[in-house]
């Protein structure tokens, strides 16, 4: 109860996804709603969050799971999409979507709110048709529930896969020879701006289907790199050229931004069309939001990646192989392990898990750097992540979180932290740091795949002696060193 009303309760799907993390902080500053997440991992939401938030288990390919996460809910977020998953994408979508509004139906929710993408059918990408079809199922059946169908282009916020790409290349290279998607018109908006959209979309006195259009001003993404030169304060040439292929583009990208093959020509092929406003509802129904240039979309991405305020990036989404963590934290199905084992004596096992929790991005693996660097490389030639992905926060870590090619699947505060690998390998890998008594045990884990997955493990193993012994180390002598600073 809130002032002697009843709260309304809203669920949201793709909680812990990159506008879903942040939706949520945004909702719960409004004490007259009661939050339920729909996730596939609860340990993915923060032990805080979970104290001020419902949570349900489950996705919405089960009936089951999706009845309990709708039961008494009023307003439901859809904020799933399919872009890390294979060639089955699209039928995932559509069913994902058919699942969902039969449910919140037969739940009694009164109203849909949908984060889709601008764009026509008839020029859309593969990607982006998908998201439109997303948007006509969930309006399909205006007589029994509402929808509003909100639309956005390239978000520019910190953490976001346009942002990190345009980032990149404007910091890393001097003259860009680019494809000629960079004259295409979009309506970039920034972060800030969508979510405050989306807040706003629950309690708007509205009735029926309404389909929502947002962005600032019209720019060709080519416009957007050199304001973005201009808002770092750099000089860049763009030189467009005919050659550069969709697929030519996307390896290009690859070689340059965090972002796998898989997502850099989903994202190539959907600047090839044009994606503009084709309403003016957002200025009609929400005339209190204005949304920001973008330039000032830019500078505001750009301070909280240097304030270290990256709530969420592009690649927490628990949708798909991409990025997933569901059941990949089971380790008993190794079969191959190099262990090492070092004694901290008085260090403290506070300050032994602070060091561990601040390997990776900026900080980089100690000694043998160039050794992770090299590997990141072939990883990136072979379409992988690479170790350009970085991390969120030089300090922090949680679960779900980026950690260059790793992902942190497993943490338990001055005890355990357990990383899953998601370069390219012949197997499975994870990477373990136990501490236990006075001993930090670092433990890599592998499962091949067939007789190249052991020929790999067995190649490898050198190299292993001299960079897993190296790291074990280092971490124990930066938490001795970090002690001594606090203690001088």
């Amino acid at each position: 109860m809130t002032g002697g009303k009843l709260r309304k309760k809203i669920l949201i799907t793709g909680a812990t996804g990159y506008i879903g993390r942040r939706l949520k902080i945004r909702l719960l500053e409004n004490t007259a709603v009661a939050l339920r997440l729909l996730v596939r991992n609860r340990n993915k939401v923060s032990p805080q969050l979970r104290q001020q938030v419902e949570i349900v288990e489950g996705d919405t390919f089960h009936q089951q799971q999706l009845a309990q996460a709708l039961t008494g809910i009023d307003t439901a977020y859809y904020l799933i999409h399919s872009m890390g998953a294979g060639a089955d994408f699209e039928q995932l979508d559509r069913t994902s979507a058919e699942n969902f509004r039969d449910a919140c139906i037969a739940a009694g929710v009164k109203r849909i709110i949908y984060l889709g993408g601008l764009g026509v059918k008839e020029t859309a990408s593969k990607h982006l048709l998908s998201r439109i079809e997303t948007g006509e199922i969930l309006s399909a059946r205006p007589d029994e529930i509402q929808t509003i169908w909100v639309r956005a282009g390239v978000i520019i916020g910190s953490g976001s896969a346009s942002f990190e790409i345009i980032r990149n290349l404007v910091q890393k290279l001097p003259v860009m020879v680019t494809p000629r998607w960079v004259s295409t018109q979009t309506q970039p908006i920034a972060v800030t701006d969508v979510l405050s959209y989306l807040a706003s979309c629950h309690d708007l006195d509205y009735q029926g289907n309404l389909v929502v259009d947002i962005g600032c001003g019209r720019m060709k993404f080519g416009d957007m790199l050199a304001e973005s030169a201009k808002a770092m304060g750099l000089k860049r040439l763009i030189v467009p050229v005919p050659v550069l292929t969709p697929r030519l583009s996307a390896y290009w990208l690859l070689l340059f931004t965090p972002v796998p093959f898989k997502v850099a020509a989903a994202l190539v092929e959907g600047l090839k069309s044009e994606t503009v406003m084709q309403n003016d509802h957002a200025a009609r129904y929400f005339p209190q939001i204005r949304p920001l240039p973008y330039r000032e979309a830019v500078l505001q991405a750009i301070n909280d990646i240097e304030d270290n305020q990256v709530i969420s990036r592009w690649c927490d989404s628990s949708g798909g192989t991409t990025c997933d963590i569901s059941d990949q934290e089971d380790i008993a199905a190794a079969v191959l392990r190099d262990q090492r084992i070092h004694d901290f004596g008085d260090i403290g096992a506070e300050k032994i898990y602070a060091a561990l929790c601040s390997i990776g991005g900026n900080t980089g693996w100690f000694t043998y750097n160039f050794l992770w660097k090299l590997r990141g490389f072939i990883d990136k030639i072979f379409g992988g992540y690479g170790l350009n992905r970085g991390r969120r926060d030089p300090a922090d870590l949680r679960v779900g979180d980026a950690l260059d090619f790793w992902k942190v699947v497993d943490i338990k505060p001055s005890k355990r932290l357990l990383l899953l690998a998601q370069m390219k390998l012949p197997g499975k890998a994870w990477l373990e740091f136990d501490i236990q008594g006075h001993s930090l045990i670092q433990t890599a884990h592998f499962y091949p795949r067939g007789i190249w997955g052991r020929l790999y493990w067995y190649a490898v193993l050198p190299l292993h002696s001299l960079v897993f012994s190296d790291l074990i180390k280092k971490i124990i002598s930066k938490a001795k060193k970090n002690r001594s600073n606090r203690e001088a």
